[in-house]
């Protein structure tokens, strides 16, 4: 290796020094608060803060700061956290209820207002998705719930089985068994749990093929992680999503260990929906809020050809279940009026002779805002059918 004498040993700590000093991610250590031995020590929120931890002198034996191996649990605080606490603090102190939309000069704080999508826009590439196909909300349990109330639909006379690993971290197991239950099917007939072929040997992906081909009439929901928790095993997240898809199977990720570890692609990959937390190689801090990722096409399904000569000035969108009250609702609000066919289509029909480009723009904005406020009523459990007219929907003729 250049730069390095060719008899140092690969074992030796020289390597691995030489290593570090071509590490072009090696300057980033600084901006990590370690803890150090004598903070471990401590027995007090003082003693442990850390003015104190150097109060013995800088050589003594409790200023030495750990080698912190725990990333996979919880990962070290970011300098720059308390910062951007205080930034937020001073905004709601000096601004109040104006933080909201008030945007201040050379502040690094998006407006209140927009968190959610500036999050969402800073979460994207971190999982090789789109920014409208991600949200940074809730916890990662709460988000898997919200997922398979939307996609698990079962049928016991077709599809009603979830496929999950047998040591699948055990809170993924309870959400799996509480969905079963809510639908009033019981976890021994409707849950399948894949097992490695021998105790001594990993989750292969042949195997969980294997299962999946064995499963495949009856199966609605195949859940597994990214990186098994206990081994660290990363699996073939593109090939196993594609075979599953190919069998009519909807594939969820459980990405906790995934996330700031591995490059991932989810949209590229097909992926239809994936959740994570965000403390562990994200260095959020604990108990912080997770993320969840749903497939653009599992949203935004186009039944219009795309082909300009197979069609004219109609395109038929078909929703998710349960978003088309809210969504035709919250257009209107909007004043935008387009057709809806139940349960689940809108009919948008843009005339040449009275709409223009800007009013089509105009359509796209607020369709995106409702779909938006849609989700998120439908999470809350509201599907919008008690607004009726009032609430801004309109029953159109065919």
């Amino acid at each position: 290796m250049d730069g390095e004498p060719h008899d140092v040993p690969i074992s030796s700590r020289e390597h691995a020094q030489s290593l570090d000093a071509q590490d072009p991610l090696s300057h980033l250590k600084e901006q990590f608060l370690i803890p150090s031995k004598g903070q471990l020590k401590a027995e007090s929120l003082q003693a442990a803060s850390r003015d104190s931890a150097s109060a013995d002198g800088h050589d003594s034996e409790n200023s030495i700061y750990l080698v912190y191996l725990c990333g996979n649990s919880l990962g070290p605080q970011p300098k720059l956290v308390a910062t951007r606490l205080q930034q937020h603090l001073n905004t709601w102190s000096s601004q109040g209820v104006f933080g909201h939309f008030k945007a201040l000069n050379q502040s690094p704080l998006p407006t209140w207002l927009d968190a959610d999508a500036k999050a969402s826009e800073s979460i994207a590439p971190i999982v090789g998705a789109h920014p409208d196909e991600v949200a940074v909300m809730q916890t990662l349990t709460a988000n898997l719930h919200f997922l398979m109330s939307a996609f698990y639909k079962p049928d016991i006379t077709k599809r009603h089985k979830i496929i999950l690993e047998t040591k699948a971290f055990p809170s993924d197991h309870f959400v799996v068994e509480t969905q079963i239950r809510h639908h009033n099917l019981n976890p021994e007939t409707s849950m399948i749990t894949i097992s490695p072929p021998t105790p001594e040997t990993p989750l292969t992906t042949d195997h969980i093929i294997s299962i999946l081909d064995a499963n495949a009439n009856d199966t609605a929901l195949l859940l597994l992680p990214g990186i098994q928790f206990y081994t660290g095993q990363f699996l073939n997240i593109p090939l196993i999503t594609a075979h599953a898809r190919s069998l009519g199977i909807f594939t969820l990720w459980d990405l906790a260990h995934a996330v700031g570890n591995v490059p991932l692609q989810l949209h590229d990959w097909d992926v239809d929906a994936a959740v994570w937390c965000t403390y562990k190689y994200l260095n959020s801090g604990p108990g912080t809020i997770g993320g969840l990722f749903a497939f653009k096409n599992h949203l935004f399904k186009i039944l219009t050809p795309s082909d300009p000569e197979q069609r004219g000035a109609q395109l038929s969108l078909q929703l998710v279940p349960g978003l088309l009250h809210v969504v035709m609702r919250e257009l209107v609000l909007r004043s935008v009026v387009v057709d809806e066919r139940q349960p689940d289509v809108v009919r948008v029909a843009p005339a040449p002779l009275f709409n223009s480009f800007e009013d089509c723009w105009v359509f796209v904005d607020a369709f995106a805002q409702a779909i938006e406020i849609a989700v998120k009523a439908k999470e809350n459990g509201d599907d919008g059918k008690k607004q009726g007219i009032e609430g801004g929907e309109l029953e159109m003729t065919s």
